[in-house]
């Protein structure tokens, strides 16, 4: 699993912790995301998947959802490529 796929899986599971199931559900219609035992993984650009991601869960539960995506990988931030994160998560 890479790091961005550790990233994908880290917001849905905190979402999850807000939302319940729904967080999976929500995830699971995101275009370039699969699935394997409760672990994401990214197919194709994982900045834009990242976005679609943040940006489904910030259309339906409201721009706190957001902020809970930015919180679910601040520990990880000093190990990942700024590079490689979309806006929505900086």
């Amino acid at each position: 699993m890479s790091s961005l796929d550790t990233v994908a899986t880290k917001i849905i599971t905190e979402q999850e912790q807000v939302v319940g199931p729904l967080a999976w559900d929500v995830a699971k219609r995101i275009q370039g995301l699969s699935f394997t035992d409760h672990e994401a993984t990214i197919k194709g650009s994982a900045k834009q998947v990242l976005e679609q991601l943040v940006k489904a869960y910030e259309g339906l539960f409201g721009s706190a959802s957001r902020e809970v995506c930015r919180d679910a990988i601040s520990a990880m931030r000093p190990q990942l490529d700024e590079a490689s994160l979309p806006e929505v998560l900086k």
